[in-house]
């Protein structure tokens, strides 16, 4: 009930990284859905930065329609104007509410369906603009958003907006693969500070993240001399070496931001860096030529860095004074094109490394960023927001963001995390040590040799034996064939394989990572033969070439065990041959050759043309009944000798029929199942389904036909016409159903402007 909690509606607590900003939307949207009134919701934030990016956000999802600069407010008096206007949403500035010369803040509407959402709610701002905005919309509802709890003490936010009315915390959003778990790695240089309160006295002195010049110089002026010590060039130069060393050894190759105590740091962060990076560059060309060092040279060559900071007037002099030249980092940042902010967020792009003070780290999402260097002190919701840079899922290789410590921040970290509060809001912290992943992956490989025991497996065998031997050639050859008994049993050890990698990676350069590379290197080996499904293979080569992959030094890059083998081509395989083997040994191997060939080729063909489906079903029954054991081996090798054979057969109907697979695609859709035509009205049938393509392509399937009714509504006429005159043994219900098969075809295959799943399958 508003008017009973004077329009108090609480606080969205979603945890950094779970998608705030579509919460937003959805609450808005469900508002104009469900509740009858002409709603206008204000979205109210403290950053430039953040307000362009939520308006993006909205206007990229459709919620939002009119252009940016009609409802986004750019002045005090332009937030005024819209406020009396008639708009759904207005997008502004908590500062835009800032206090007249003389007078108090006017009242601009007395409407009371005026919601207004704040993000990031428990910042101080809010509290010193909050009594202008109740002024401005005395009827209004508002609700307050944020990604940290509210902070023991933080009671103006509440009097604002209202307790919790939603709890999303890290745990639920981690559990729920929304976020990654982060870790804490300890990296403080050997010169640090003995004032173990420091952290704190700064910390505080700069909370409010994004200092001015004034600031700027009172911040060093009172803390002069704890100043200068985390801003000495020998402490600088040591932090930029170990970055350097750090980024290039890690396991998951993600982009990285180094947080600076100011913009001056920054800058002469960047220089040091790239000095390192080029140290490190040349040691690396003087090497003697290796496929792993010239891989590592050329991400060395290729990787952009930036530096990212607010401008401020006279910048230019004021960094001369230090020694230091803002001019190209500016001209970058005002020139650049694409921005270095599409750039960083682009996964694929080789800006990997940007020097950051207060831009981009609350409110901005780098999916891709996994590893935060931190070098200046924080505390409460700016630290936890920073560090929340590196929580964001991206793709299946990123088990988890790193925050790398150089300013000791563990202990601001431990404090700020009593803000989670007791009970069901969690005595479990979002930054696990590190150390908990060395553990994770020593039970890890203890589980997954206790399972390949189970299978016959012993590693210690092979140690035993050792790799030049014969009997060790084939002792992998019986590990092989014992994994692949059934589905499950391969499965269960590739999922190993690959999460023991993972935590291999996202440990490393730790050299605690040393203790399990013996172990990892033979299931990967293994791993790699059930792959390869190649019995020949010198298993000395393999191992070596994945002791490279192992070496934290070299080959850290971008290793990924691969999902499938090569897929073979069923016309090619010898059956007499494959059965010949079969019945000389390893059966389990043989008839993974075969499911390799078949799967990946039966779903091309169906792809290509829907009516095979009944092939892909008999398959996927056969591997069932086999799993679930009510087939012997032979029996099921026989069947998928069967299968391939028909196949091949299948593979050559088109040029039975004379027809390409594009057109036979078509001609099958309208003769199956068997409507006992003559040859007559086949051949009739056939000359229709040839002619219709031909229209469709050359009349009807434009560019982004499928988005546009019209188009659509042109490309159903076209079928049903053409359908007209199939041969009068199609009933009226034949009709109907070949004119929606022929359509559905069209539109899943044809993507329009003479793009089709026939054209990339050429």
């Amino acid at each position: 009930n508003r008017e009973e909690n004077q329009g108090k509606l609480g606080v969205f607590w979603h945890t950094q990284g779970s998608g705030k900003s579509y919460s937003m939307q959805f609450l808005s949207q469900k508002v104009k859905r469900k509740l009858p009134g002409n709603w206008t919701f204000l979205i109210i934030t403290d950053r430039e930065d953040l307000d362009g990016q939520i308006y993006q956000n909205f206007a990229q999802t459709g919620a939002v329609n009119e252009a940016e600069k009609t409802i986004r407010a750019s002045s005090g008096e332009h937030l005024q104007r819209l406020l009396r206007e008639d708009h759904s949403y207005i997008f502004t500035l908590i500062q835009k509410f800032r206090s007249p010369k003389t007078g108090q803040y006017p009242q601009l509407s007395t409407r009371d369906d005026i919601i207004v959402i704040a993000d990031e709610a428990h910042r101080s701002q809010y509290d010193i603009f909050a009594h202008n905005l109740r002024l401005a919309l005395p009827k209004a509802a508002f609700i307050g958003f944020t990604g940290t709890p509210l902070l023991v003490g933080e009671e103006a936010t509440k009097a604002e907006f209202g307790d919790y009315i939603s709890i999303y915390n890290f745990r639920q959003s981690i559990a729920d693969g929304a976020t990654v778990p982060l870790f804490y790695e300890n990296r403080i240089p050997q010169l640090q500070l003995t004032n173990q309160d420091l952290d704190q006295d700064i910390a505080e002195a700069i909370e409010t993240a994004d200092l001015d010049e004034e600031q700027e110089n009172r911040l060093v002026k009172e803390f002069s001399r704890q100043y200068n010590l985390i801003t000495t060039t020998e402490r600088l130069t040591e932090i930029a070496a170990d970055i350097v060393s750090h980024f290039l050894n890690r396991g998951y190759q993600g982009k990285a931001m180094v947080i600076a105590i100011d913009r001056f740091t920054a800058v002469s962060m960047y220089n040091k860096v790239q000095s390192c990076w080029q140290q490190e560059l040349g040691r690396l060309k003087a090497l003697p030529t290796d496929p792993a060092i010239t891989k590592k040279i050329a991400y060395l060559e290729a990787t952009d860095m930036a530096v990212v900071i607010s401008a401020s007037p006279n910048e230019e002099t004021a960094f001369q004074e230090r020694g230091l030249n803002i001019k190209p980092h500016r001209q970058r940042l005002t020139k650049e094109k694409p921005s270095l902010e599409e750039k960083f967020k682009d996964q694929d792009h080789p800006l990997r490394i940007v020097f950051v003070c207060a831009m981009w780290i609350t409110g901005f999402d780098v999916p891709s960023c996994s590893t935060i260097y931190l070098d200046k002190p924080m505390a409460n919701h700016t630290l936890m927001q920073t560090i929340a840079r590196a929580n964001r899922v991206c793709g299946t290789d990123k088990l988890n963001g790193l925050i790398v410590d150089y300013i000791g921040i563990f202990r601001n970290l431990q404090q700020a995390l009593a803000i989670y509060g007791s009970g069901d809001r969690g005595d479990d912290t979002p930054v696990k040590p590190k150390t908990e992943l060395v553990a994770q992956l020593r039970e890890k490989i203890t589980e997954a040799k206790a399972f390949c025991q189970e299978h016959q497996v012993n590693f210690e065998e092979l140690q035993r034996l050792g790799d030049d031997s014969y009997d060790s050639i084939a002792l992998w050859d019986n590990f092989v064939n014992s994994l692949l008994a059934t589905e499950a049993s391969k499965q269960q050890f590739l999922a190993y394989t690959r999460d023991m990698t993972k935590l291999y990676r996202a440990i490393l350069p730790d050299v605690a990572a040393r203790e399990f590379r013996t172990a990892l290197t033979n299931f990967l080996a293994l791993a790699k033969r059930i792959h390869s499904h190649t019995p020949q293979a010198d298993i000395r080569d393999i191992k070596a070439e994945i002791r490279a992959i192992l070496d934290e030094s070299i080959g850290t890059l971008d290793y990924v065990i691969p999902e499938t083998g090569e897929v073979i081509d069923l016309s090619q395989l010898d059956f007499e041959a494959l059965q010949k083997q079969f019945q000389q040994g390893y059966k389990h191997i043989e008839v993974e050759k075969l499911k390799t060939a078949l799967g990946p080729k039966l779903g091309e063909m169906v792809q290509l043309n829907k009516t095979r489906l009944s092939y892909l079903e008999r398959y996927e029954q056969m591997i069932e009944e086999y799993n679930a054991g009510s087939r012997n081996i032979e029996t099921f090798f026989e069947e998928l000798i069967e299968l391939c054979q028909a196949l091949n057969q299948e593979e050559q109907r088109a040029i039975t029929e004379n027809l390409d697979e594009e057109h036979l695609a078509l001609f099958d859709i309208l003769t199956q199942p068997d409507l006992n035509l003559t040859k007559q009205e086949k051949a009739e049938v056939k000359r229709i389904a040839c002619e219709l393509l031909e229209t469709l392509k050359q009349e009807k399937l434009v560019l982004d036909w499928r988005k546009r009714q019209q188009s659509r509504a042109a490309v159903k006429v076209t079928i049903e016409d053409a359908l007209e005159e199939l041969p009068e043994t199609y009933t009226d219900e034949d009709y109907e159903g070949k004119s929606h098969q022929v359509y559905q075809h069209i539109y899943e295959s044809y993507f329009g402007n003479g793009h089709s799943i026939y054209h990339h399958a050429a």
